[in-house]
């Protein structure tokens, strides 16, 4: 990946820095994601996951909800906990100590270790770096209401390509309750983002943002 967001994510931090290691971008890994997660989870030991019909692998150690719904393919790491009622859609990798909690959806998705979804949030075709966490009621939008491509605001512009983008959120990132992340969002490193915040465009790795055109930078 550019250098840019090599500093965003850890790749140290997923089971599958392969993946990110072969794109420019980091969302460009949606385009085989799918294909990727049947791949890996097949070299996947057996002593330490279970495999489930539809292609899904749940490791031993992870703790996943009687009421939860999965649909493949997807994997589920070590130690990671998957609480009551949380619908997982397909195409999703869940790192090692995640925690994907009540009522909460995720689809087309990359949660590196220890990233923390709890409490009703949507996160769609999106990844969450290494310990970066959602409050309770924050979602990833990730489909315009027009149906246009996405584009990525960062210096100059970027076209994806892609129709349906959620948001790219850095390592130990923090997103405030009930906020919204528009489509193609990207949050940077250790950035905090305030409580029903609407955002859109690149908040910067270290800073907080409060509302549009109000970031400031951490001490």
């Amino acid at each position: 990946m550019v250098r840019e967001f090599e500093e965003l994510l850890s790749l140290d931090k997923t089971i599958c820095a392969d993946l990110f290691s072969e794109v420019k971008y980091p969302w460009e890994i949606f385009d085989r994601l799918s294909e990727y997660i049947v791949e890996l989870g097949k070299s996947l030991p057996s002593d330490k996951y279970d495999y489930y019909e539809g292609d899904i692998w749940v490791a031993k150690s992870a703790k996943v909800a009687g009421s939860v719904a999965i649909c493949g393919p997807c994997i589920i790491c070590d130690n990671a906990e998957i609480r009551h009622c949380a619908y997982i859609r397909g195409s999703v990798i869940i790192g090692r100590g995640c925690v994907l909690g009540n009522s909460c959806e995720v689809k087309s998705s990359v949660l590196f270790e220890s990233a923390c979804v709890p409490h009703f949030n949507y996160v769609g075709n999106s990844i969450l770096g290494f310990c970066a966490h959602l409050g309770a009621g924050a979602i990833t939008s990730n489909l315009k209401s027009d149906g246009s491509l996405v584009t990525i605001r960062l210096e100059s512009e970027i076209k994806t390509g892609l129709r349906k983008l959620g948001a790219i959120i850095g390592d130990k990132a923090e997103i405030g309750c009930g906020a919204v992340l528009n489509p193609g969002s990207i949050i940077g490193k250790g950035a905090m983002v305030y409580p029903l915040s609407s955002v859109r465009g690149f908040v910067p790795s270290n800073s907080i943002y409060k509302e549009s055109g109000k970031i400031v930078r951490r001490v």
